[in-house]
């Protein structure tokens, strides 16, 4: 990381912030009775706050178009195998 990609620490407390946030949202998503709902609601937070731990406090927002693009496939093939292993499980 270079001098100009310096993160002020306001930055990090925004981000900090926001990940207790959205921890409260997961736990009250949890206590909601919508059945198998809540799993997705939980997933889809957990990316959101996933990405923000990636891009913020591993500084992966300044690194090079082609390691995001590594991640990005690596990414996605988790989420195609977590697919059809819910797939798998649903229709049993």
């Amino acid at each position: 990381m270079d001098e100009s990609a310096r993160i002020p620490y306001s930055r990090y407390l925004m981000v900090w912030f926001a990940l207790v946030v959205f921890t409260g949202i997961t736990i009250m998503v949890a206590g909601l009775q919508v059945g198998g709902w809540s799993v997705f609601a939980a997933i889809f937070i957990a990316a959101i706050k996933g990405t923000l731990v990636l891009f913020y406090f591993m500084h992966l927002r300044y690194e090079s178009m082609l390691f995001k693009v590594a991640l990005m496939v690596a990414m996605l093939t988790l989420a195609v195998i977590m697919a059809l292993t819910f797939a798998d499980v649903s229709f049993r």
